[in-house]
């Protein structure tokens, strides 16, 4: 992914066997992370059990939040697709309890309809 497209948001596939090793110490044991997506220094990652936003903070970036959301507790979600001027597609989750969506913009380079699906695969179980 390009910094400047980082910069405006945009999120890109990143390699899940690198983010299972960096998730070494928070995964339960046996689970396992199937998909993850980055933006900039954040990402947020698809397991076999949840969804987990990675918020890291600071000019270092060493403080980290880590957010999971099993996904029974996702009570819907949306996409919208990137159109003729509007170059980027967009990913709106709910989360039971919260008002506000989680949005994430994805670029061209990345199928939003990809994104999607995994996502249904998990949360319509």
């Amino acid at each position: 992914m390009s910094l400047l497209g980082g910069m405006f948001g945009n999120a890109s596939k990143i390699d899940a066997a690198k983010i299972q090793q960096e998730f070494a110490e928070i995964l339960a044991p046996g689970e396992k992370v199937e998909h993850a997506y980055q933006l900039i220094r954040d990402y947020f990652v698809f397991t076999d059990k949840r969804f987990v936003l990675v918020d890291k903070q600071g000019m270092t970036g060493s403080k980290v939040e880590y957010h999971s959301i099993p996904y029974k507790s996702i009570t819907h979600f949306s996409i919208e697709t990137a159109g003729t001027f509007d170059l980027d597609a967009e990913l709106k989750i709910w989360i039971s309890g919260a008002s506000a969506p989680i949005q994430k913009q994805f670029n061209k380079n990345l199928s939003i309809y990809e994104v999607q699906s995994i996502l249904a695969g998990y949360v319509l179980k």
